[in-house]
């Protein structure tokens, strides 16, 4: 169990405060998706589009970074 988790409906991180996902929870789930990066791609790609719901205001490229663009 993580304290990195999201605070909805601002998404920023429960544990540092950081913009969601942090450096820590990033680490995390690297570590707990080992060996199944598609399984990876698809849990970031839905918490994505449940982020743009809330985050109206944010550009979509900025959150597509955010949240996929680390994986490469």
């Amino acid at each position: 169990m993580t304290t990195h988790g999201p605070v909805l409906p601002i998404w920023s991180c429960g544990g540092c405060g950081a913009p969601w996902p942090c450096a820590t929870r990033r680490r995390e789930l690297r570590a707990e998706f080992e060996g199944a990066p598609v399984s990876l791609a698809l849990y970031l790609g839905a918490q994505f589009v449940r982020a743009t719901e809330d985050l109206t205001w944010a550009p979509a490229g900025a959150l597509h970074r955010r949240f996929l663009g680390w994986l490469r």
